[in-house]
């Protein structure tokens, strides 16, 4: 990865590598910096193989200690700044990593305090060495960002000492359904590999500018937004934090033509008091995630005519299926793509096993740019996650269309069982947020004497409008099946979201045990005859 970069340096030193409040940081100056970084580390005892933790929000110093890591054919583990003190106990522990660059705050959290107690409790004895990145400076000069960032630059390193193509590049913790995150390892080649692909499928062209708001330490960041961006000379636009008004500064100031978004960051953007299409104009691409209607929003009301539907998980380095941004809207927005170049994607029968064939909706299993397999505590799920034939159980539902693109369907543990129908809660959800009055949506069951589940949905109205369950059911019914139409809908003000902006259906599951259980009003009773 950080050859890569020299590369860029070196076909366009002045071309620029990123923006990040204000500062304009050239290919040539990133890797100049890095490779200080590095021959720092180095200096000081990291070598090929070692794991080097990074605790930040996204700020030119991310990128700068990411490039060093890999430079040194070491191993990045950036954490998220969302993480408590007890969750930084596991995570620091769990991956082993050696040295911690962090900052030393970030929002509520108090990060160089909290592993500081960690540390004073004993309770992190792998942890050698913290590094302070920012203002506030540390007892020792060594423990400073400054330090590193004064290094001699990296000499050339001998056979087996410097990176290859095969090192583990970064990993991350992701959250699923086990108890603890699991850790994915994943290598340089395929983060660049998979990432160029992505960005093809974008057409980023040397000269983009893509607003990143999303954190670089999740893989929508460092395995797509990042490596999709410099393989094609385009310029990382670094929003600390999203903030729907910056974010909108941001794309008229640097004037945008990509970004990386979600449906909540776009809602967010189109409702806000300050936004104007002419603000976001000059945005003509990027990805996205969502039912039709979210992909139609981000096109036709954000701007981004050209925007790419997306399907992946951090296993299979972000993405493994992405729409073209040359097809037409209707067809972008009603599948998640084409697999990218090297990826296979089929479909299984859960119960049987049996490989499914065009339009039938089973488990999505994916080969290709994979991870070898979990790390630390979560390595003991990788006998079910991953098949005899190296393919990754996705645990997710979703059919081939007969042009081979991948239809999503939903989560399959969040299937619903209806009078022992199953109803997918995804496609409920895409239905209700066709309605005009309707800005976000939310499907849960709720266990029922008589029919097994019941279907309740809530429904957050959009912006100066007003729900009216009787007229929302009245439009599912139009376009759903009966045993589909939601037996409880609640008009909410807002839903349980994750600060990325997904659906956390646990909660959700709770709000409607606490809220439509028993004896609450049904707004409308359906049953399967």
């Amino acid at each position: 990865m950080y050859e890569l970069l020299c590369e860029q340096a070196h076909n366009a030193p002045n071309g620029i590598a990123a923006i990040y409040e204000g500062r304009r940081v050239t290919f040539a100056e990133l890797a100049e910096a890095s490779g200080r970084v590095a021959g720092r580390m180095r200096e000081q005892g990291i070598r090929r193989g070692d794991r080097v933790g990074l605790l930040s929000h996204n700020r030119i110093e991310w990128l700068e200690v990411f490039f060093a890591t890999a430079a040194l054919g070491a191993t990045l583990v950036p954490f998220s700044t969302w993480s408590t003190a007890s969750e930084l106990d596991f995570l620091i522990n769990d991956s082993g990593i050696r040295w911690l660059f962090l900052v030393d705050s970030f929002g509520a959290q108090a990060f160089a305090r909290n592993i500081a107690e960690l540390a004073d409790n004993g309770k992190l004895p792998g942890l050698e060495r913290r590094i302070l990145i920012g203002s506030i400076a540390p007892e020792r000069a060594e423990d400073g960002f400054d330090y590193f960032q004064h290094g001699k630059p990296l000499l050339p390193l001998g056979p087996g000492e410097g990176a290859s193509a095969r090192d583990t590049l970064v990993i991350l913790y992701t959250s699923g359904s086990s108890s603890v995150p699991k850790a994915v390892p994943l290598e340089q080649c395929g983060a660049i590999e998979n990432g160029f692909n992505i960005g093809e499928r974008q057409g980023l062209v040397h000269g983009d500018r893509v607003l990143v708001s999303i954190p670089l330490f999740w893989s929508y960041g460092a395995i797509n937004a990042l490596p999709a961006v410099l393989t094609h000379g385009a310029t990382l636009v670094l929003q600390s934090h999203f903030d729907a008004g910056g974010a909108l500064d941001l794309i008229e100031r640097e004037a945008c033509t990509a970004l990386y978004t979600l449906p909540a960051m776009t809602n967010a953007l189109v409702a806000h008091s300050a936004f104007q299409p002419s603000r976001t104009s000059s945005l003509r691409t990027g990805v996205t995630i969502g039912a039709p209607q979210d992909v139609t929003k981000t096109a036709n009301e954000l701007g981004a005519r050209e925007i790419c539907n997306i399907y992946g998980a951090t296993e299979n380095y972000g993405n493994c299926c992405v729409t073209p941004y040359s097809w037409p809207l209707a067809r972008r927005a009603s599948c998640q793509g084409l697999p990218l170049p090297g990826v296979t994607v089929r479909i299984r029968e859960p119960e049987t096993g049996a490989l499914l064939g065009p339009g039938e909706v089973g488990e999505i299993e994916v080969n290709g740019y994979l991870t070898r397999g979990y790390d630390g505590a979560s390595a003991r799920a990788n006998a079910d996650s991953f098949t005899g034939d190296g393919y990754f159980r996705t645990g997710d539902l979703g059919s081939l269309n007969d042009d081979g693109s991948l239809q999503f369907a939903g989560r399959r543990s969040e299937m619903i069982k209806r009078s022992g129908i199953n109803v997918s809660p995804a496609e409920v959800e895409n239905t209700l947020q066709q309605h005009g009055d309707v800005g976000l949506a939310g499907v849960t069951g709720l266990e029922d004497a008589v029919r097994g589940e019941v279907i309740v949905a809530y429904v957050v109205p959009r912006p100066n409008h007003d729900v009216v369950p009787e007229d929302v059911l009245a439009f599912c019914r139009e376009r759903l099946s009966r045993y589909k139409i939601p037996d409880k809908l609640i008009v909410a003000q807002s839903l349980p979201l994750t600060a990325t902006g997904k659906l956390m259906r646990r909660e959700l599951k709770a709000m409607a045990a606490s809220t439509a259980g028993p004896g609450a009003e049904d707004r409308e009773a359906n049953s399967v005859q």
